[in-house]
C-alpha cells in the first residue's frame, strides 16, 4: 500500500485506486489512511463498510466514487473534506443519504446520485455542476435543476416519473433517459433548446416524441427499446440533425422515411430486431444515400 501511496503523490487526479467486491467481509474504512495521497477513490460493489470517517483524512481527493449498498453514515457527505470534490458518484440503497451538505460543495462538477436521499433540491446550490444523474430517484421534483446554469450533461436513469415538465428553457447539451419507470410524456424536449444529443432507451409508456419548435443545435437521436412509440414528427425542426437511430420501436419505417427529413441526415439505423424486415429497411437507407449508423456513438 505504501508503493501504491508515492505513485498516489507522484500522478495527478487520472490516477486512480479501487477496492471493490468485498461480498463476505466490511469493508474496513481504515485501510485508506495508508494512502493518505490518493486523489481519485472508487469503493464501490461492497455490501458494507465501517470505520468510513477516515475519508476525513484524505485531504488530497479530486473525484470519490462511492457505492455501499448498505452505507453505515447517512451524513457521510458531512466529512469536511469532501467538499472541495470536483467529481462524486454516491448511491445508498439501504440509509437514506441527507444531500443537504451539498451546500458547502462549492467545487463540485460532476455529480452521479442515486438510491435513497433527502433534500434533493440542495443540488441547486451547485452553481459549477456541469453533470448530473439521477440515478434510481423516484417522483422527487426536479425544480432544482433550473438553478444549475453550467449544466450540460444530464442523465435520468431508472426509478420512477411519469415527465420532466418542470425542468424549464435550459442550456443543457446532452440529455439521456434510461429505463424510468412510468415515463410517458416528453412534450417540453424544446425547452432544451441546446441540446446536441438526445438519447431516449427503455420507455416502454413513451407513445409519441414531437418536435413542435425549431431546436438548431440537436444532432444526434438515438431511440431504443420503446415499445409503445408510435409517433416521431416535427424532424424538420431539426436543422442540425446528422445521426439517427431508431431501434425497437412501433414507429412505421414506410411513414416515417417519407416525412420532410433534415437535409443534414446523413447517417440512419432503423432497425426492430426482425432480421429479414431490418435487412430490406437497411437495402432502403442505403438506396436512399443514408450510411450506417457507427457504434461509437
Amino acid at each position: 500500500m505504501e508503493d501504491v501511496d508515492e505513485l498516489c503523490a507522484i500522478f495527478d487526479e487520472n490516477f486512480g485506486v479501487r477496492f471493490y467486491g468485498h461480498y463476505s467481509l466490511s469493508f474496513d474504512g481504515r485501510t485508506l489512511l495508508r494512502i493518505p495521497h490518493v486523489k481519485m477513490l472508487h469503493l464501490n460493489s461492497l455490501t458494507q463498510a465501517h470505520n468510513t470517517e477516515a475519508l476525513a483524512k484524505l485531504e488530497h481527493l479530486h473525484s470519490l466514487h462511492l457505492g455501499i449498498y448498505e452505507l453505515e453514515n447517512s451524513d457521510i457527505l458531512g466529512i469536511e473534506t469532501l467538499r472541495s470534490l470536483r467529481e462524486l458518484t454516491i448511491i445508498s440503497d439501504k440509509k437514506i443519504l441527507n444531500l443537504q451538505h451539498f451546500k458547502a460543495y462549492s467545487h463540485l462538477e460532476h455529480l452521479h446520485v442515486g438510491g435513497k436521499v433527502k433534500n434533493l433540491d440542495a443540488i441547486g446550490d451547485l452553481q459549477d455542476l456541469n453533470y448530473l444523474a439521477l440515478h434510481s430517484i423516484s417522483k422527487l421534483p426536479l425544480h432544482f435543476i433550473n438553478r444549475l446554469k453550467k449544466l450540460k450533461h444530464l442523465r435520468i436513469l431508472l426509478g420512477g416519473r411519469e415527465h420532466i415538465q418542470e425542468i424549464e428553457e435550459n442550456e443543457i447539451d446532452h440529455l439521456e433517459i434510461c429505463r424510468v419507470r412510468g415515463f410517458h410524456d416528453l412534450t417540453n424536449i424544446t425547452s432544451f433548446r441546446a441540446l446536441t444529443s438526445l438519447v431516449i432507451e427503455d420507455q416502454i409508456q413513451l407513445n409519441e416524441i414531437r418536435f413542435d419548435r425549431e431546436m438548431k443545435a440537436l444532432e444526434e437521436l438515438s431511440i431504443s427499446n420503446c415499445k409503445g412509440l408510435t409517433g416521431l414528427t416535427g424532424m424538420k425542426q431539426l436543422s442540425s440533425m446528422r445521426k439517427l437511430r431508431i431501434f425497437k420501436t412501433a414507429i412505421d419505417f414506410d411513414c416515417f422515411i417519407h416525412q420532410n427529413l433534415p437535409s443534414s441526415l446523413s447517417i440512419v439505423e432503423f432497425a426492430t430486431a426482425k432480421s429479414k424486415v431490418d435487412q430490406e429497411i437497411q437495402n432502403s437507407l442505403l438506396k436512399l444515400g443514408f450510411q450506417k449508423w457507427s457504434s461509437s456513438f
